[in-house]
């Protein structure tokens, strides 16, 4: 596949709200994706379980019941992956899907966010660690698999929401020669958000890549799973030189439905990977000639002890 040494990103600061019809549904989408395709927007990131809006086209008993949406979510499963993959053909754009909790066929549920192509390619990364409600409430499993997905752009991995929060799955994805890692999030406090803020920009500085952020936003009073969101967009880079000092390309007004949308030079993460004022990237294995454990020893005879108090 050609590649292409820029492309424009953009990242959803996605409100949620009570649709109460597909129809409402699938003209937020196009009209969303639209949008952003418009304003130059080549790959399209939607943030984690924001596809929870779903719950509102059933019955309150449904919506407002932790455990009775994700059961009844599945009946959504092939059209919420059909509208995709046609919001992707018809602008030609690369486009993240909101993840969505997938029931496999033995019973188990996963965080699985889609990756939809222009040329009408499915392929999924589900995310592999979970957070604390998924284990203790949900009951989510973790994915089994670090992918990254081919584009005219080069490999490109999704990292969703709490992975950004470990770094050696961005690490398996820049190996396997991604400079993009997409993130979608979903958090309910300021403090959640900033987790995955700062681990995101932390795996752009050590991977020497792009990170871009999509968040949740907005607070609801009829769904328990989507109460508060909070969060800004990022798309964050590199802390070197040809890149912001901060490492901050762009970022959105915290809690605001937009578009974060900037163009990605691809050729300069080379540059800076190869001849950066630090080489993160490259001293990565340097790490484990620095981590060696030597345990000393400070045992000491009473007669020492005393010795010494003398």
């Amino acid at each position: 596949m050609n590649k292409f040494s820029t492309v424009t990103v953009a990242a959803a600061q996605y409100g949620v709200e009570f649709l109460g019809s597909w129809t409402t549904y699938a003209r937020k989408l196009e009209r969303m994706v639209g949008e952003a395709a418009q304003a130059g927007a080549q790959v399209l990131i939607f943030p984690e379980y924001a596809s929870l809006e779903l719950a509102s086209l059933f019955s309150a008993d449904v919506y407002q019941s932790l455990h009775k949406q994700l059961d009844v979510l599945q009946a959504c499963l092939p059209d919420f992956i059909q509208l995709h993959q046609e919001l992707a053909q018809a602008y030609d754009v690369y486009l993240v899907a909101s993840s969505f909790p997938v029931q496999l066929a033995d019973g188990r549920f996963r965080n699985r966010a889609y990756f939809c192509t222009p040329n009408g390619e499915l392929h999924f990364q589900d995310k592999m660690i979970m957070t604390r409600f998924e284990n203790e409430i949900w009951y989510i499993d973790p994915g089994d698999e670090i992918k990254v997905f081919d584009t005219h752009y080069g490999p490109m991995g999704i990292a969703i929401c709490y992975d950004a929060e470990f770094p050696l799955i961005a690490r398996r994805q820049v190996e396997m020669g991604a400079k993009i890692i997409l993130t979608p999030s979903c958090t309910d406090t300021l403090a959640g958000y900033n987790r995955v803020r700062i681990g995101c920009r932390a795996r752009a500085l050590e991977n020497q890549c792009y990170v871009v952020m999509s968040p949740v936003v907005g607070t609801i009073d009829w769904s328990p799973a989507l109460d508060f969101n909070i969060g800004a967009a990022g798309i964050y880079t590199p802390v070197d030189v040809g890149f912001p000092g901060d490492g901050i390309l762009a970022a959105g007004e915290l809690n605001k439905p937009q578009w974060v949308i900037a163009a990605l030079d691809l050729d300069r993460i080379e540059q800076v990977r190869a001849d950066g004022q630090v080489l993160n990237y490259q001293d990565w294995a340097k790490q484990a000639a620095t981590t060696t454990t030597v345990q000393v020893s400070c045992t000491i005879s009473v007669a020492e002890s005393l010795a010494v108090r003398a």
